[in-house]
């Protein structure tokens, strides 16, 4: 029993002596920032990034920077495990910008069903995005899901007459799938119709760091950039069912 609380109390300081450490030595990073960078202003977190003795360096919320434990060196760029080709930088980015499901203000976005329609998925889109447009031929081929569409103009003007003549349409999925998918434009929209969704979506997307069309975002808090494939959704409606 002695030699258990002897173990026990050996572990505690080694923590407690590790807990110190990481804390001067976040510290002293974060002073050497201070001083060297100034531009960083306020730096949210500092912590070991879990690759070759690089510290994770986090301002504005979601940006993500290197630097090695003495702060000398800054790094702007993504780390990519080769083994695996996973991107730990986008995969840390995604989790600290998720936005939970059961969040989503549904009423600003008009819905996709196919099939039996019971997996969901919300996607933020906008009219003038060629990735898009490539995209939602690829959705053409997945079944049984909701698609909860935000649209997101902010490729330019343009692209915020679209949304808005879209979201005035009789059916908005409609004139959404006749424009995307055959080049066939909405009606104008009528000055008496009320686009403030639009305008709520692209406060929304700002707000969580959505800065390219289309996202994605799953039941689990998975959000996905870029145009996938219908393969790559199949398994993300896939494992966003698991929970």
């Amino acid at each position: 029993m002695m030699l258990n609380r002897l173990v026990r109390f050996s572990g505690a300081v080694f923590l407690l002596c590790s807990m110190a450490l990481a804390g001067a030595q976040e510290a002293a990073i974060r002073q050497a920032l201070a001083q060297r960078l100034p531009q960083l202003k306020v730096i949210d977190e500092i912590k070991p990034a879990g690759v070759g003795g690089l510290f994770e360096v986090r301002v504005n919320g979601s940006e993500i920077y290197y630097t090695d434990a003495k702060g000398d060196f800054l790094i702007d760029g993504q780390i990519i495990e080769t083994k695996t080709r996973r991107n730990l930088t986008e995969e840390r980015i995604a989790k600290l910008t998720a936005i939970p499901f059961d969040s989503l203000p549904i009423k600003d976005a008009f819905t996709l069903v196919r099939g039996n329609g019971q997996r969901k998925m919300a996607v933020f889109e906008d009219p003038n995005c060629g990735y898009c447009k490539r995209f939602e031929r690829d959705l053409q081929k997945v079944d049984n899901v909701t698609v909860y569409l935000f649209l997101y103009p902010v490729l330019g003007p343009d692209s915020l007459k679209k949304s808005h003549d879209i979201w005035c349409a009789k059916d908005r999925s409609a004139a959404w799938q006749d424009w995307m998918l055959r080049e066939q434009a909405a009606a104008p929209a009528s000055a008496m119709c009320d686009t403030t969704a639009v305008a709520r979506n692209v406060e929304l997307g700002r707000k969580h760091k959505i800065t390219g069309t289309p996202t994605l975002l799953f039941t689990n808090g998975v959000r996905i950039p870029g145009a996938v494939d219908n393969a790559r959704v199949e398994q993300a409606l896939a494992d966003s069912s698991k929970l």
